[in-house]
C-alpha cells in the first residue's frame, strides 16, 4: 500500500517548501515536488495536504505509561495512557517510565504496555528504574536491560534534589551512571542517565561534581524538569555549556508552591537569548504524571494530571513568541532522536525515515497523524483506538 500526501508545506523540521511525501509501508520513499501515482506498484492512497504544514511526528522522552502519582495515597494514582491519548497529541514515539512508586506499578508492567501500545500502532520505549537507587529492573541490573531487552534505551526516572528520592550518594548515582553508559555501548544505545530534579537546593550540583570528577561524559545525563524555577534553567544553561542536554517540562508547575516555574516555551526562548543552542534543549510531556504540591510540611496541598498535549501546545507558544517552525519542532523531534539514538529513522521527514507524520492545519492544530505509515487521526479525529478505548 502507498500513499502520498500531497501539496502539503514540509518541515523535515527544516523548511523544504511545499514537497509531496510518499509513504510506502512504514517508511517515506521519497520527498519530491510532485509524485504520481504508479499504478503497476500497486494500489496509491493521495491525500490532499495543500496549505498544510507536514511535520515529523513528535517524540515524548518522558511518560508515565501505567501512571504515576501516589504521593497522596491510594486514590491519587493516575490512570494509564490510551492510544488515543498520544496520537491525538501528535505523538508518534514514546519512552516509558517509573516515578516515584515501583511497588504497584514495577518494571515487567511497563514493558508489557510499552510491547502493547507497540501492537496498537505507536513506537515505544522504556528506561529501566524508577526514583530510588538502586534501581528496579528486569534482569537484575541496568547493563543487562539495557543489553538483553529490546525496548530500555536507558535508565531513570532516577530522582534527584528532591524529598522523594533516595537521596543517593555522588558515588552511587556516578555508578549508575557508568552502568547506563557501558550498558548503551555494549547493546548500540543511548545508554542515557534520565533524572528528575526536583526543588532542593542541590539542583544540579552531582551532575557537575561527576563531570568534574569522573570521565564520564557530561551529555550522559538528561536532567529533566530544568523549567521547575529559574535558579534551575540557570544551572541548565551551565550544563550545556560544559556539553550536556536539558530538558523542559510541558507541564509547568512548581511543586512548592513559589510560583516560579516557567513554561517550556518560556525557559526556551530566554536560553536562546543566553546563547544557548536550540539542539541542546529538548520537551517532554510528563504524561498522565501526577503533579503534586506541597505545604512546607510535605503535605499535598494541591494535584493535578500531566496531559500529553503539551508538547503541540509548546510548539505553538514557541511559534506564537516569534520562533520559526523549523526551530520550534527540534525540541520534539530531531533533538530527542539523536539523544536516544533513534535518529535517522525518528524525528525527521526523509526518505528511508520512519512515517513518523503530523499534518498541521493554518493555524496549527493537529489535523492527521500517521504512525510508521499507519492513519491514526484524521481530520482532528482518532480513527485508530486502542484495544479497550
Amino acid at each position: 500500500m502507498f500513499t502520498i500526501l500531497k501539496g502539503g508545506t514540509v518541515f523535515a523540521p527544516e523548511n523544504l517548501g511545499v514537497q509531496d511525501i510518499l509513504i510506502a509501508g512504514q517508511v517515506i520513499a521519497n520527498i519530491a515536488p510532485a509524485i504520481k501515482p504508479a499504478p503497476e506498484y500497486g494500489k496509491t492512497q493521495v491525500i490532499d495536504v495543500t496549505g498544510r504544514r507536514v511535520v515529523p511526528g513528535f517524540i515524548d522522552q518522558h511518560v508515565h505509561l501505567l501512571g504515576g502519582g501516589g504521593e497522596g495515597g491510594y486514590a491519587t494514582r493516575t490512570p494509564e495512557v490510551v492510544l488515543s491519548d498520544i496520537t491525538m497529541a501528535g505523538i508518534t514515539t514514546v519512552v516509558g517510565c517509573l516515578g516515584t512508586d515501583s511497588i504497584t506499578r514495577h518494571m515487567a508492567g511497563l514493558l508489557a504496555k510499552a510491547r502493547g501500545l507497540e501492537l496498537e500502532g505507536i513506537s515505544t520505549y522504556i528506561y529501566t528504574g524508577a526514583y530510588e537507587v538502586p534501581p528496579p529492573t528486569i534482569t537484575g541490573s541496568v547493563r543487562s536491560d539495557l543489553v538483553l531487552i529490546d525496548k530500555v534505551i536507558g535508565c531513570g526516572e532516577i530522582a534527584i534534589s528532591d524529598h522523594r528520592s533516595a537521596q543517593p550518594a555522588k558515588a552511587e548515582l556516578a555508578r549508575l551512571a557508568a552502568e547506563s553508559r557501558v550498558g548503551g555501548l555494549l547493546s548500540g544505545k543511548a545508554g542515557v542517565l534520565h533524572l528528575h530534579i526536583g526543588a532542593g537546593a542541590r539542583q544540579l550540583t552531582l551532575i557537575f561534581d561527576i563531570a568534574a570528577e569522573t570521565e564520564i561524559p557530561v551529555a550522559q545525563f538528561v536532567p529533566t524538569h530544568i523549567n521547575r524555577n529559574w535558579n534551575l534553567v540557570n544551572e541548565g544553561i551551565r550544563l550545556t555549556q560544559m556539553g550536556g542536554v536539558i530538558d523542559f517540562t510541558a507541564a509547568a508547575y512548581d511543586e512548592s508552591g513559589q510560583a516560579d516555574s516557567l513554561t517550556a516555551a518560556q525557559a526556551i526562548k530566554y536560553c536562546l537569548e543566553q546563547g544557548v543552542s536550540i539542539n541542546s534543549m529538548t520537551i517532554s510531556s510528563d504524561g498522565h504524571g501526577s503533579l503534586p504540591v506541597f505545604d512546607g510540611n510535605g503535605g499535598i496541598s494541591g494535584l493535578q494530571v500531566a496531559k500529553m498535549t503539551g508538547l503541540h501546545a509548546e510548539v505553538k507558544n514557541l511559534t506564537a513568541s516569534g520562533l520559526p517552525l523549523s526551530e520550534a519542532l527540534r525540541p520534539v523531534t530531531i533533538n530527542p532522536a539523536r539523544i536516544l539514538k533513534l535518529y535517522p529513522e525518528k524525528g525527521v521527514l526523509e526518505p528511508g525515515s520512519h512515517a513518523d507524520i503530523v499534518v498541521l492545519d493554518q493555524n496549527l492544530n493537529i489535523e492527521h497523524v500517521f504512525a510508521k505509515g499507519k492513519w491514526l487521526v484524521q481530520n482532528g479525529q482518532a480513527i485508530v483506538k486502542g484495544t479497550f478505548e
